[in-house]
């Protein structure tokens, strides 16, 4: 799972529109706050090819140094998830099976594995409801950190609102080895969910396998979220997860919109995942 597949399933992605919300009005970003750590250029998306509406934010964590602070390239401003929300949903579902005190059931594990693994909208819907909608991925992100993240209308999760710091949170709930976050944050998920979260992020479907991974240098785990904007035609691209290089372990998200295609956005959530990690890394 350390290479890239380049090729991308037409089917998934139209299942994926479908699902996601795609038909639903765009939502404006309603936060234009600029963040930047080291040397990161003045204008980041243009710095990394963004073209025309194009917008592109990254954020990058070194897990294994000594802040817990990531650092954030491009306006910190709210995105449409796509399916990267299918992470905060798999977390939700985790933390309310353990406040219940039994295990996934045999039908939920497989929904939450075709979920992670393949990207299936019909096993997303299932568990969206199973968490309780918005109101209930809310609920699980007080207790994960999340602190930008705001769930979409009725069953239209892929229209969740999200950031990239929101994002390194998140990640973090799932993948920080460090000291352990304040309580009621990252520290919520046990063990066996973050590692079960872990897995299933490192074994998705060759033809998904692009996004952060290609700052990689050997090992990686990521979820990506793409879908097209039927008010504008333009293309929303994600992609997180946590990257090995250089001998160091680093959370990663990129997250994008205005893209004029998929294969556009893809390429530009790569360049930007890159090069956000190539200056994190030289501080």
């Amino acid at each position: 799972m350390a290479y890239r597949i380049r090729s991308l399933s037409l089917a998934a992605a139209v299942s994926t529109l479908l699902a996601a919300g795609a038909l639903a009005p765009a939502s404006s970003a309603a936060a234009t706050t600029s963040t930047r750590s080291g040397s990161a250029p003045a204008d980041f998306p243009t710095s990394v090819g963004a073209r025309g509406k194009a917008r592109v934010t990254a954020a990058v964590l070194d897990l294994d140094g000594t802040g817990r602070t990531p650092a954030v390239y491009g306006d910190d401003a709210p995105y449409d998830t796509a399916s990267i929300i299918k992470v905060d949903i798999l977390a939700s579902v985790l933390l309310q099976v353990q406040d219940s005190g039994k295990a996934l059931t045999a039908k939920e594990r497989a929904r939450a594995e075709a979920m992670i693994e393949h990207s299936d909208n019909a096993a997303a819907n299932s568990l969206w409801r199973r968490i309780g909608l918005a109101p209930g991925l809310k609920a699980a992100n007080k207790r994960l950190g999340l602190t930008a993240t705001q769930g979409g209308p009725d069953v239209r999760w892929g229209l969740t609102r999200t950031t990239a710091s929101d994002q390194i949170r998140l990640l973090r709930a799932v993948f920080d080895t460090g000291p352990a976050p304040k309580a009621g944050s990252a520290s919520a998920l046990a063990d066996t969910s973050r590692g079960y979260i872990r897995t299933l992020m490192s074994r998705v479907a060759d033809d998904q396998s692009w996004g952060v991974s290609a700052a990689a240098g050997s090992e990686w785990a990521l979820k990506n979220g793409w879908l097209q904007r039927n008010t504008t035609g333009l293309w929303d691209v994600n992609s997180v997860g946590r990257i090995t290089t250089g001998g160091h372990h680093y959370l990663v998200a990129v997250l994008s919109d205005g893209n004029t295609s998929m294969k556009d956005g893809v390429a530009l959530v790569e360049r930007a995942a890159r090069a956000a990690v190539t200056s994190t890394t030289a501080h």
